[in-house]
């Protein structure tokens, strides 16, 4: 390139010089013979420019074809790399297709294993119903056979009757061969139910799907997900044609939360809260919510109960006694902090009757918040004007009634409310509060005690 440009430069003066020397002749007074050397310099140094010039143009050339034979080898690998990229993307296509069209074989599967599950429900239902009614109808007809025998003692069993009885035993063995089919079902279910949940978690992890969001526990023992089917004998049903608790209010159609009245089997009629929540119904025994109902009652107030069902109450410890005396309840309690975070817990537990205080005996079963009640203790209700032999009085330092062990517990539902919330220890120390495991101690926002018969599963 330089080459030529030299070439450029030269050529023009060689060519003027040329013209120059031809004008000056002209001019010359006696012209003289133009010399054939100098002629031939020119010659030889046009024909060297143009030889130097040649080599450049080679140069060049060969340059330009190692740069052209570098573009198509680039364009050879550029087009090989984009072929095998296509081929990529459409077997990704493919795939993703598949993994779309599992995904809604899935959801259907789903969504049809959902409704069998709702329609065995209703036939679990009924088959309660129609069990119950045939209980009461068993009863009639045994008090009916008893007031026979007795009234003809040496007489033989009349075969109307024994024909009653072997028809009823059938009816009853009936319902039971029915109720084991459904418990099968209900356990094919559950693990038809288990394989989908497997296979759409495994559809999730390779992003097709939104991820769930996490769950916050601490301690989780068993949670429920399905209800029981075991129908062993219990003393929770009507008394005299009035319900006993909230679950038996649930299962007559009742399926609203709201006042009922009950009569616990040995009690009187008493009005509950119950509370419905995910196919059961909880009976409520403490609500705190606002502050409005002072907690720091007497020992008799808290035996029989004070405050207003619809807003914050103590049910009494003597009708919570009448309701779990009739069979295994679960003690369920809910907290709401001040940041309106929601925490729950759940205890199998016995209650003992006013002569041994109300004595308090809890295992923890699930939830999400440890330690809100001493477990596996004997915990004795106290007030400031009823204190426990050998306790602390740890009402009259905390405020309000409440169950306590050898030693005052910090955590304490039944305490002043705080609000909006206390500040310091001793404040929320006397308030509603409870201390985590890490022994921060938390103030508490609203409360919920709630029982529910154990032979009865509820949902989570």
């Amino acid at each position: 390139m330089y080459t030529i440009k030299f070439l450029i430069f030269i050529v023009p003066l060689v060519t003027c010089s040329r013209i120059d020397r031809d004008y000056s002749s002209f001019d010359s007074l006696s012209p003289e013979p133009k010399s054939r050397f100098a002629m031939l310099d020119d010659v030889k140094i046009l024909a060297n420019g143009l030889l130097q010039l040649g080599h450049g143009l080679k140069d060049f050339v060969h340059k330009t074809k190692g740069q052209i034979n570098d573009i198509f080898q680039k364009l050879n690998i550029f087009d090989k790399s984009f072929y095998d990229l296509s081929l990529q993307t459409n077997e990704i296509k493919e795939e993703e297709k598949e993994l779309r069209r599992t995904t809604s074989k899935l959801q259907a599967k789903n969504e049809e294993v959902k409704n069998m599950s709702i329609e065995l429900n209703s036939k679990l239902e009924s088959l309660l119903e129609e069990k119950i009614l045939l209980q009461q109808k068993v009863r009639y007809l045994e008090e009916q056979l008893t007031n026979l025998i007795q009234n003809q003692p040496a007489t033989q069993e009349h075969p109307e009757i024994t024909s009653l009885k072997t028809f009823v035993e059938q009816q009853d063995n009936s319902i039971k061969d029915l109720l084991q089919t459904v418990e099968e079902q209900y356990r094919q279910l559950n693990q038809q139910h288990s394989q989908i949940k497997e296979i759409e978690n495994q559809l999730k992890k390779t992003g097709i799907q939104e991820p769930t969001e996490n769950s916050v526990s601490s301690k989780t023992r068993a949670p429920r997900t399905t209800p029981s089917l075991q129908l062993n004998e219990t003393k929770n049903t009507e008394h005299d044609g009035i319900p006993v608790d909230c679950i038996n209010i649930y299962n007559r159609g009742e399926h609203t939360s709201g006042i009922y009245a009950i009569r616990p089997s040995s009690s009187q009629v008493f009005n509950v809260y119950c509370d419905v929540k995910s196919g059961s119904s909880w009976t409520l025994i403490q609500h705190r919510i606002d502050g409005s109902e002072n907690f720091n009652e007497t020992w008799e107030n808290y035996k029989y109960g004070f405050g207003r069902l619809d807003g914050e109450f103590w049910l009494g410890l003597d009708k919570i006694y009448s309701i779990v005396n009739q069979s295994n309840y679960t003690l369920r309690i809910e907290l709401e902090d001040w940041k309106d975070k929601n925490y729950y817990v759940e205890y199998s537990f016995h209650l003992g009757n006013h002569e041994t205080n109300y004595k308090l005996y809890l295992v923890e079963i699930t939830g999400n918040i440890p330690n809100v009640l001493p477990e596996h203790k004997d915990l004795v209700f106290s007030t400031w004007d009823h204190k426990a032999k050998g306790y602390h009085n740890c009402p009259e330092t905390y405020s309000g009634g409440w169950w306590w062990h050898d030693m005052c517990e910090e955590n304490h539902l039944n305490g002043k409310y705080v609000k909006p919330r206390g500040k310091t220890k001793v404040e929320r120390r006397r308030g509603i509060c409870w201390k985590s495991s890490n022994g921060r101690l938390y103030s508490v926002k609203s409360t919920k005690m709630m029982i529910y018969p154990m032979h009865l599963e509820s949902f989570e």
